[in-house]
């Protein structure tokens, strides 16, 4: 079975914006330059020559490749995705609690559960289940008005935990019905909503300290999530007012933010994305947002590096020569396969 639906990469790059062949062609690059396998287990290089990525990029690039399978719904996407699985399972385990971040937990969750829900498979469902009670048990108190640690030394409660936590939580119960898990989406959503979230403009500020100091800065991953959250619970003047705020003082230039590509944030705007345009599709706002979004995602086509396809995570900027970071590259991959192509400019 074929592994991908383009295994070369002869292509003729679009002028600027990018059509479903380029969406193909910028996947296949990715899997070109950093995917490799080892038996049946399979993972993701941090750069071409580098070392396998670490828990929480490989849980979105997992991510990624579903987003690539919704999109185009080749079965090989889900092959990649089960090798991916196993290799993920040969270095971690089935069992995550050795791992202090919650949020990294939370990640994994969400990647599985979406893939339960595209294949059925009830081996994604168990341990998305098995460890989001555990995080959850481990992670929620009632320190500072409930909401889940960031991390085990319980310093801060953060948005990048309480974001995916409710996503997560709102997942397995479409998945099993549990009323519980409808709740725990809702509790987490409420204490984000009334801490960490400014119903006057939007911004979802980072975290908050154990001593009740708020950090404010703002990154688009947790726009995104809260977006995500917001549209699970039909929360939707929220989930608008989040993302009015991202598209209007986040960007620039309509171009999300440039994040460095050796560093956690170089992949935020693919997760940025994900949420937002599923909010946007389910909610029939295109009209508001999908003319902001084709524009990123054709950004990352133009500057892609006509050498090899692949794009940083600087859209507003040619991708140079050099090493390039796995991480960074995946949210060029995941705003073309997530946003449709804007076929007025076909």
């Amino acid at each position: 079975m074929a592994l991908l639906l383009l295994l070369f990469l002869g292509v003729t790059p679009s002028a600027s914006a990018f059509t479903a062949s380029d969406a193909d062609a910028i996947f296949a690059a990715y899997q070109k330059a950093f995917y490799y396998t080892e038996g049946i287990n399979a993972f993701y290089r941090s750069t071409t020559e580098g070392n396998k990525t670490h828990f929480w990029d490989r849980a979105e690039q997992m991510e990624m490749v579903l987003d690539v399978y919704e999109r185009t719904t080749n079965a090989g996407c889900l092959v990649i995705f089960s090798n991916l699985f196993d290799g993920f399972i040969a270095d971690h385990g089935a069992n995550w609690e050795n791992n202090d971040y919650n949020d990294d937990i939370m990640w994994m969750v969400i990647a599985c559960a979406r893939a339960h829900q595209l294949t059925g498979n009830t081996t994604y469902r168990d341990i998305a289940k098995s460890n989001f009670d555990m995080c959850y048990a481990r992670a929620w108190s009632t320190n500072l008005g409930g909401g889940l640690w960031w991390k085990t030394s319980n310093a801060s409660k953060n948005a990048c935990v309480n974001g995916p936590g409710s996503i997560a939580a709102s997942l397995l119960y479409q998945i099993f019905h549990d009323t519980n898990y409808l709740a725990k989406a809702q509790a987490i959503y409420d204490w984000e909503r009334a801490v960490l979230f400014d119903s006057d403009t939007g911004r979802v500020c980072d975290n908050i300290k154990i001593d009740g100091r708020i950090s404010r800065r703002s990154f688009s991953y947790n726009q995104g999530t809260f977006i995500g959250a917001a549209n699970f619970l039909g929360r939707t003047n929220d989930a608008k007012l989040a993302a009015n705020f991202t598209q209007q003082i986040l960007c620039i230039d309509k171009i999300l933010p440039q994040y460095e590509q050796d560093g956690d944030a170089a992949g935020f705007n693919g997760i940025c994305v994900r949420w937002l345009a599923k909010f946007m599709k389910e909610r029939g706002l295109q009209a508001l947002y999908e003319k902001w979004l084709q524009a990123n995602a054709d950004a990352a086509w133009k500057n892609t590096r006509k050498s090899d396809y692949l794009a940083w995570s600087r859209w507003r900027e040619p991708t140079p020569n050099g090493p390039l970071y796995s991480w960074a590259c995946s949210s060029s991959v995941v705003v073309m396969q997530i946003v449709a192509p804007n076929e007025a400019n076909q």
